[in-house]
């Protein structure tokens, strides 16, 4: 007997095809849809011209800036602002700083800003962690002359200032000046910054944070040069309080804090190439106890963390590539996380 196939049956490979291209409709349909949404985000909020004083804290994640702008009405979306970044591999290139910036810019526009370090022109910024020689090449760069600079940091002028009271005679104004921007007028001389700033590390520097580190054992001056390889050594107040409990335990034990950042500054000071292996006084992998001086300015996070560090008991840590500190209580401990988590910076550091 011969049988036919029924025109249901003929017709069910037709319906499976609509079916996948109605999905596949529909897919395309959606991603051209979420492709336009994104475009539109990274479009300028409005066409005010007016400008806002952004700053760019030290160490600020993608995430952070991405809210940061958002809060002040810079950009429309602060995930559109991450993807954009992302997708141009910027994320490592945002610079620290403060910037003016407009809601009338594009995302585009705003990313080049801060991933060339294009900062206010009528702001000096003072940057966390930065070195004095540091400090001198933004003033300079501000449109002061070399000569004006060279006076300005003559640590004399500013002798009877509250901020310098536990500063050794002779010392230079390294640790010092606070990091924070600065208003610059045509008036505006170096000395007048200068004393802004110490102006700001007196406000920082509380009876109770100087009540605290002397209570530890320090003086005030030693507490701010504990407090500078704090601030070299991580970015976040939670590392730093154990960062300060490591060094805190390593002195008491009478053990070399063996700190990267103090001989890396014992060598750019030199003008020499950054390496831990730079023989200087300031190297704690040679020389017991705290170095001669700060190493970088400070802030307030470093500060609070030297005057009240964690209380754990760990003696060593490291900073990993992927931007976390690792912190152990043992050598073998220590040896296996440098190992597990520090290849490009322990080579660097180094060199």
């Amino acid at each position: 007997m011969k049988y036919s196939m029924s025109k249901k049956s003929r017709d069910w490979p037709q319906a499976v095809v609509l079916i996948i291209v109605a999905i596949i409709a529909v897919g395309l349909g959606g991603a051209m849809l979420a492709r336009h949404i994104y475009n539109n985000e990274l479009k300028p909020v409005s066409s005010g011209q007016h400008s806002v004083s952004i700053n760019i804290p030290q160490g600020a994640t993608l995430k952070e800036v991405a809210s940061l702008l958002k809060q002040q009405h810079i950009i429309k979306s602060d995930w559109a602002f991450a993807q954009y970044v992302r997708n141009k591999d910027a994320a490592d290139e945002i610079k620290a700083g403060t910037y003016e910036l407009s809601p009338s810019q594009s995302v585009e526009e705003i990313v080049a800003i801060i991933t060339e370090g294009k900062v206010a022109t009528n702001l000096i910024t003072i940057l966390p962690g930065q070195r004095l020689d540091q400090i001198k090449k933004t003033f300079e760069n501000s449109g002061f002359s070399v000569a004006a600079v060279d006076k300005a940091f003559n640590p004399d002028l500013y002798e009877d200032h509250p901020a310098l009271v536990d500063k050794p005679v002779g010392a230079s104004l390294e640790g010092y000046l606070y990091p924070e921007s600065f208003q610059k007028t045509n008036d505006t001389t170096p000395e007048d910054i200068i004393r802004e700033s110490l102006d700001e590390m007196q406000k920082r520097l509380t009876p109770d944070i100087r009540d605290a580190i002397e209570h530890r054992g320090l003086t005030v001056h030693q507490g701010i040069i504990l407090a500078s390889i704090v601030e070299r050594e991580a970015d976040t107040a939670a590392d730093r309080q154990k960062i300060a409990q490591v060094f805190y335990s390593r002195l008491g034990k009478g053990m070399d804090l063996q700190s990267d950042a103090t001989a890396l500054y014992g060598a750019a000071l030199a003008g020499q190439p950054l390496s831990v292996n730079y023989k200087s006084v300031y190297n704690t992998y040679l020389h017991s106890g705290l170095p001669p001086g700060p190493i970088s300015n400070v802030s307030d996070t470093s500060l609070a963390a030297v005057a009240n560090p964690a209380k754990t008991d760990y003696l060593y840590f490291v900073a990993g590539d992927d931007g976390n500190v690792y912190f152990a209580k043992t050598q073998a401990e220590h040896d296996a996380q440098v190992s597990q988590y520090c290849h490009k910076l322990c080579s660097l550091n180094t060199q």
